[in-house]
């Protein structure tokens, strides 16, 4: 861990949290993420390498807590500890700020991080008894497929096919589905505009729109230009 040479609490605090990926590992603790491949899927781009390493610091720092299981699938889990869990204000200010000064861009639209938050924002407990099986297409990715699986104990997102007649077929791009997230435009606004398909019968499509719930950060208004909704081709000309 490299070092400001300086006694500030802001620049101690910042050699820890300021290295690349420690705060997406937090902002995943702290969002319900407990094992390897959770964190793993919450954070696209990490290195299995990376992610080890800086959850040894974390532990080291007593930031975290890895709790290495008997026996089982799952081999351990790892929670904050009352260090770490006073980081929810860190990181919800640091969310808040961003939600509301810096712009949206096509960048920060990663499918694979959009469709895992796509599944920490559904709600379970409101989808129908049977579950839910969903085809997502999207359309920066025309040549893969991927089901999101709502059903207790919480909602997944599959690269294969899960064995399951699909309920609903999703269509849509990545941007879309952040700016819904965001509450930058409705999924209704959204269908009408023509940035979002549902395929499916309507009650169906209801049921799974009910359980989506918004970004933490969507009450957030954005005061930078071109936080708008994307624009479709006829708007652009």
């Amino acid at each position: 861990m490299r070092t400001y040479g300086q006694y500030c609490p802001v620049a101690r605090a910042a050699e820890l949290l300021a290295e690349r990926w420690t705060l997406i590992i937090v902002r995943n603790l702290l969002a319900g993420c407990r094992t390897y491949g959770e964190l793993l899927d919450g954070a696209p781009g990490i290195s299995r390498a990376l992610l080890t390493q800086r959850l040894e610091l974390l532990q080291q720092q007593q930031i975290v807590d890895r709790e290495v299981a008997p026996r089982g699938r799952v081999r351990c889990r790892y929670t904050l500890t009352d260090r770490g869990r006073e980081l929810r204000a860190v990181v919800h200010a640091m969310g808040e700020w961003g939600a509301r000064w810096l712009e949206l861009e096509p960048h920060h639209s990663d499918p694979a991080y959009v469709l895992f938050a796509t599944s920490r924002l559904i709600d379970v407990d409101h989808a129908p008894l049977h579950g839910l099986v969903v085809r997502v297409e999207l359309a920066e990715r025309p040549g893969n497929r991927y089901w999101l699986l709502v059903r207790p104990p919480r909602a997944e997102v599959c690269t294969s096919y899960p064995g399951r007649a699909e309920d609903l077929v999703l269509r849509t791009s990545s941007e879309v589905l952040a700016r819904c997230h965001l509450r930058h435009l409705t999924f209704a606004q959204a269908e009408k505009r023509r940035l979002l398909e549902i395929d499916g019968p309507r009650p169906t499509v209801r049921a799974l729109l009910d359980c989506v719930r918004p970004s933490p950060y969507a009450h957030i208004e954005p005061m930078v230009v071109g936080t708008g909704p994307p624009r479709t081709t006829s708007q652009a000309q």
